[in-house]
């Protein structure tokens, strides 16, 4: 659902095709990855595999300190949703 939140609300620029998508081959983490005409340009946020907790990401290999949503709360998933953006700004702290 998130990334096709944020495919949504991507730019439309001439050259340029961005799309969002899911890896889940970590151990503990589903990494979102930001495209740029299909391929792999750099992850937009971590999902905990146990938890639904989302985090922005610290580097390539590690999510940031600190939790910015849970998905398995239906209001906080909703909040998200709506204020999901391409860049990733819904992710600082709130």
């Amino acid at each position: 659902m998130l990334c096709d939140a944020l495919t949504q609300v991507a730019p439309t620029s001439v050259g340029y095709n961005y799309g969002y998508e899911l890896d889940s081959s970590g151990r503990k983490y589903h990494k979102i990855y930001m495209t740029i005409n299909g391929r792999r340009d750099s992850i937009h946020a971590f999902i905990d595999k146990k938890n639904g907790y989302v985090y922005k990401p610290a580097s390539v290999k590690a999510p940031a300190k600190g939790v910015r949503y849970n998905l398995m709360i239906i209001s906080e998933r909703e909040e998200m949703l709506e204020k999901c953006d391409w860049a990733g700004g819904y992710l600082y702290m709130r």
